[in-house]
């Protein structure tokens, strides 16, 4: 188990490939951890350095109390990367992990070379939704929104499989007080104006069964970088590395090697 002290915080992280290889960072969804990512990194391209860790108040990285600021998320990759030396890399972000990238390339451009901005937005939701989701948790536990959010995670098949029963029992023992310190970061992150002014390339991933962030919502914000590309994934829902990893891997794996991260 690899801990990474950053001094107010510490960070759960697994860095695994070529010691030399062109950095790839994974980034993951509110309510889950890097284990997100266990089926996608087998299918992944062979070459590459990866870096997936869980964000604070998630897995086994610190849960401090009170709201999270989406600055302070960025921070945390940020100081991460430089923790670990590994800069222009490709980040992967899905849904707050795609807020997190998209905070990171505007502050931090020599440490991402090119974005993937996997079932998010520049801007999840309204102030008002967060606001009610809050209190709810706050009162009653993740226990209370468990179903509805697993419903808009997945797609009706997957979630007749045994596996779902994983995944509900990740997002139900996610400490309450990073689930609620990240929603209050979600919920007062508007990243319109700052990704209209990258320039890098881009790929945005969808999932045509996606409840929490359709398609065309991740579309529209794929348009705020001129020459971004955008894919849709058919039949997957909100976590397309779970419940379609070899569809995703495929698009990353092209991204990678059409963006020149990885020859062929």
């Amino acid at each position: 188990m690899h801990m990474a002290d950053l001094g107010d915080i510490r960070l759960h992280y697994q860095l695994s490939g070529d010691p030399e290889g062109p950095p790839l960072v994974l980034i993951h969804a509110l309510g889950t951890d890097l284990r997100l990512w266990d089926k996608l990194v087998p299918l992944l391209p062979r070459g590459l350095r990866v870096l997936r860790y869980s964000l604070r108040g998630h897995g086994l990285s610190d849960a401090p109390g009170g709201a999270y600021s989406m600055g302070a998320l960025v921070r945390d990759a940020e100081r991460l990367m430089d923790h670990l030396a590994l800069k222009d890399a490709m980040v992967v972000g899905l849904s707050i992990g795609g807020l997190v990238a998209q905070g990171l390339a505007v502050k931090r451009l020599d440490l991402v070379r090119a974005l993937v901005l996997s079932n998010t937005a520049a801007k999840i939701g309204n102030a008002d939704v967060w606001r009610q989701r809050i209190a709810t948790l706050e009162a009653e536990g993740i226990e209370a929104l468990a179903d509805a959010t697993l419903e808009r995670w997945f797609p009706r098949a997957f979630r007749e499989t045994a596996e779902v029963t994983a995944w509900r029992h990740l997002l139900t023992r996610t400490p309450l007080q990073g689930y609620v310190g990240c929603a209050n970061a979600i919920s007062g992150t508007d990243f319109y104006t700052p990704t209209s002014g990258l320039r890098l390339p881009l790929l945005a991933i969808a999932g045509s069964e996606d409840g929490s962030t359709p398609p065309d919502l991740v579309r529209e914000t794929a348009e705020l970088v001129p020459g971004s590309r955008f894919q849709l994934i058919r039949g997957a829902g909100h976590l397309p590395c779970v419940d379609q990893p070899d569809a995703y891997a495929e698009a990353l794996a092209g991204f990678l090697r059409d963006t020149g991260h990885l020859q062929s």
